[in-house]
C-alpha cells in the first residue's frame, strides 16, 4: 500500500494551490464569507471551466471521471484556503447521489448542470430532532395523483442558501428502509430557506409549506433508496475528509510560522517547550487525519472489500482531528488567533461546522465497531465466551 502522491497528482496539487493563491487569497476569503452570497461566483465559474466541479462525474455526463484520490487532492487544496462555496455539496455529494439513485433521464438532466456550475445542488437530510441515520428521517411525502406534497422542516442543511435544487430525504412508508429522495426545486412556492447565524453560517433551515412536487422528482422512482444512498456516502465522505485535512494543514503552517516570528520575553515563542508541545499535538492530529483519509481513498479506488471500515475510521479521525488542530493552533497564537482579520478563526468555525456533517465521530465509531465485529464474531459482546471489546 503506497499512499504517497504520484507525480501527476503532485502537479495537480501544485496547480490547484497556484490557482487558489491568485484567485482566492485568504485576505479575500475573510471578507467574502461575511457577504450574503458567501462565495465568489467568478471563482466558481473558473473552477467549473477547469473541471473541478465534475471530477466524480463520468465523461458521458460532462465530467472528467477522475479517481477519488485525484479528486481528494483538489479538495485538500480547497480546504487549505479554505475556499468557500458549495464545491463538496454539489460537485461531490449531490453528484454521487444522482449517480447512485438517479435514472438515466435524471442523470442526463442534472449532472451536466452540476459539472458546468450552471446549477448548485445540495442535500437536505437532517431534521429538527437531529440524528444522523435512518431514524432521523421523519419527513413524510403525501401522494397527490401525479405529484407529491411536502410539509415539514430540514435543519443543518449545508449550502442550501446557494442551491437551485435540494435532494431531500423523505420517508415513503412505515418500514425503516422506506426512504426516498426527491429533487426539489428551491424556487417552488412554499420552499423557504433561512441561514443559521454564528458558527453554522453555511448551514440552513429549510421549511416546506404545502409544497407540490412533480411525480418524476423521486430519484430513480424508488421509494426504498437507502442502500444506494449509503454507497454515495461511502464515496463522498473521504473527499470531505480530505477537505478537513487541508484545513488542518493550514492551521499547522500558520502555527509554525507564528512561532518563528512572535517574540515574547526576549525570545521566539517557538523555543518554549509548551508551545512546542502544542505543535507536536497538532502534527499528530494532522498526520492521523491525512493517512486514514488517503488509506480510505486508496481502498475505494482499488475496490478493496474492507473499504467501508476505512471510510468510517477516516471520518471519525478527521472530524475530531480538525477540531483539535484548531484548538492547539489557538494555544500557540493566543489572543491574535481570535481576530477575524488574522484568519485562524475561519478554520475554527469550519471545524465545528463540519464536525457533524455526514455523521459525527461517535456515529462513525459505532458503525466501525459493528463492521469490525462482523469481520470477527469473537469480538461480539454476545459471543459464546460472554466477553466484549
Amino acid at each position: 500500500m503506497d499512499l504517497s502522491l504520484t507525480e501527476t497528482q503532485q502537479l495537480l496539487k501544485s496547480g490547484v494551490e497556484d490557482f487558489i493563491t491568485h484567485e482566492s487569497p485568504r485576505e479575500a476569503i475573510i471578507e467574502l464569507v461575511q457577504t450574503d452570497e458567501g462565495y465568489s461566483r467568478d471563482t466558481w465559474s473558473k473552477a467549473a471551466e477547469i473541471g473541478w466541479l465534475g471530477m466524480v462525474i463520468p465523461e458521458e455526463y460532462g465530467g472528467t471521471g477522475s479517481s477519488l484520490t485525484d479528486t481528494a487532492v483538489v479538495y485538500e487544496a480547497l480546504g487549505y484556503g479554505p475556499v468557500p462555496g458549495p464545491f463538496f455539496s454539489s460537485g461531490v455529494l449531490a453528484a454521487h447521489t444522482l449517480l447512485a439513485l438517479g435514472d438515466p433521464p435524471q442523470r442526463s438532466e442534472y449532472l451536466p448542470k452540476i459539472a458546468s456550475g450552471e446549477s448548485v445542488v445540495a442535500l437536505a437530510i437532517t431534521e429538527p430532532d437531529w440524528a444522523w441515520g435512518v431514524d432521523g428521517i421523519q419527513l413524510k411525502i403525501e401522494r397527490r395523483g401525479n405529484s407529491y406534497g411536502l410539509n415539514g422542516t430540514k435543519l443543518f442543511v449545508y449550502d442550501a442558501f446557494t442551491a437551485d435544487y435540494l435532494i431531500t430525504a423523505v420517508r415513503t412508508g412505515d418500514n425503516p428502509t422506506d426512504i426516498g429522495f426527491l429533487m426539489v426545486d428551491t424556487s417552488l412556492p412554499g420552499v423557504s430557506i433561512r441561514r443559521i447565524e454564528g458558527f453554522l453560517t453555511t448551514e440552513c433551515e429549510v421549511t416546506f409549506d404545502n409544497v407540490d412536487i412533480p411525480g418524476d422528482a423521486l430519484l430513480g422512482g424508488s421509494s426504498s433508496a437507502l442502500s444506494g444512498f449509503e454507497a454515495a456516502l461511502r464515496h463522498s465522505t473521504p473527499i470531505l475528509c480530505a477537505f478537513k485535512v487541508g484545513g488542518s494543514q493550514a492551521v499547522y503552517d500558520m502555527s509554525v510560522e507564528y512561532s518563528r516570528e512572535r517574540v515574547q520575553f526576549g525570545q521566539l515563542i517557538g523555543r518554549f517547550q509548551h508551545v512546542q508541545n502544542h505543535i507536536v499535538q497538532l502534527v499528530n492530529h494532522l498526520d492521523s487525519a491525512r493517512w486514514t483519509t488517503y488509506e480510505a481513498l486508496w481502498k475505494i479506488d482499488a475496490h478493496r472489500p474492507d473499504q467501508e471500515i476505512s471510510v468510517h475510521l477516516a471520518k471519525a479521525v478527521t472530524s475530531e482531528g480538525f477540531v483539535q488542530a484548531t484548538n492547539y493552533a489557538h494555544e500557540v497564537h493566543a489572543g491574535v488567533g481570535v481576530m477575524r482579520e488574522y484568519g485562524l478563526a475561519l478554520f475554527t468555525q469550519l471545524s465545528r461546522s463540519l464536525y457533524h456533517s455526514l455523521g459525527d465521530p461517535k456515529y462513525h465509531r459505532r458503525k466501525l465497531a459493528d463492521l469490525v465485529t462482523d469481520y470477527d464474531p469473537a469480538l461480539r459482546s454476545d459471543s459464546s465466551n460472554g466477553t466484549g471489546p
